[in-house]
């Protein structure tokens, strides 16, 4: 089967529970994978997943127990039960400035031609985008860093557009960042990064104070379907939930439709407790064309790693109803 296929007949899955009207539901069994999954962590959460080989492979960040954030390779039959590398990813590079590790954190992994690309957040001098590849989630090739720091959450498009890259990411700052909005940059050759457009802005509730790319986005017939983190300051500090946009598909700047309302907020003990309480944080989707079906992986609260489940046309109807763009 092509790993770009939209065909995925073993998509992790679990029927809406009886009596639950939500359009994203929670896997019964979450977290799927503990904060201890591996000799050295801390904790496990906002990682990344796509098929591979018919099975599922995985970049995962682990914080260590010297709470160093990096960035380790995984395995999984079912896309459930994980096995995760104790080591971190070591990345091939011939240049010494790329070598230097200050951080690794909240990656995202897409098939995009010949390849898996790999992009997180990388410290060099503060935070920026990291860019690297693989072809078999064995060895790594860092490729560069895409913008001047401080910059988040730098999610790419799964092919080319007009010819030429894309990537949704978040300018920022060298902190908790209590600002942000999501632009949308392009490359010929993932090294230089330029004509960056201003996509979408924060809101009231619970996407007023910064925004974020999370999963990479789906393409439909109707446009590229992106979830997305959206954060409130609330009296106890910040909430992180997440929604629903969809972009054209030759201009993905332009927003077609807006959730007003968020899909998933952190609600369960997994979600409200933690290292950083209150965070449901999607990073990565497993979609199945033929069946629509959508499995959505996501932190919880900076410590663990949870499964939910929805299907493409109950998003699209809900962007259409709950539009606020």
């Amino acid at each position: 089967m092509n790993e770009n296929s939209p065909i995925l007949p073993n998509i992790p899955w679990e029927d809406r529970p009886t009596g639950c009207d939500d359009i994203v539901w929670r896997y019964s069994a979450n977290p799927i994978i503990p904060r201890n999954l591996t000799k050295t962590s801390n904790s496990i959460f906002n990682s990344a997943v796509v098929p591979f080989k018919g099975k599922f492979a995985g970049v995962f960040r682990c914080d260590n127990k010297k709470r160093e954030m990096n960035i380790h390779n995984g395995r999984s039959d079912d896309g459930i039960h994980w096995h995760i590398e104790d080591d971190p990813i070591e990345w091939v590079t011939n240049d010494p400035e790329l070598s230097h590790f200050e951080h690794r954190y909240d990656p995202r992994v897409t098939w995009l031609e010949d390849r898996y690309y790999v992009t997180w957040c990388n410290g060099y001098h503060g935070p920026t985008i990291g860019i690297g590849y693989t072809y078999d989630f064995e060895k790594f090739h860092f490729i560069e860093n895409a913008f001047l720091p401080f910059n988040r959450n730098g999610v790419l498009f799964p092919r080319k557009i007009n010819g030429n890259f894309y990537m949704l990411n978040r300018p920022s700052d060298n902190g908790h960042t209590p600002f942000g909005d999501i632009f949308v940059s392009e490359s010929p050759d993932m090294v230089h990064w330029g004509r960056h457009r201003h996509a979408m802005g924060t809101k009231g509730g619970w996407q007023s104070t910064k925004i974020g790319a999370g999963p990479v986005p789906i393409e439909t017939s109707e446009g590229w379907l992106l979830f997305y983190h959206g954060v409130l300051t609330s009296c106890n500090g910040f909430v992180y939930s997440f929604g629903a946009a969809l972009l054209d598909l030759d201009e993905p700047w332009k927003v077609i439709y807006r959730g007003g309302s968020y899909l998933m907020s952190p609600q369960t003990l997994y979600e409200c407790v933690g290292d950083v309480p209150n965070v449901a944080f999607p990073c990565a989707t497993l979609y199945d064309q033929p069946s629509g079906k959508i499995a959505i992986y996501y932190g919880g609260a900076d410590t663990v790693t949870g499964l939910a489940f929805t299907t493409l046309p109950e998003v699209m109807q809900f962007l259409k109803d709950n539009d606020d763009k």
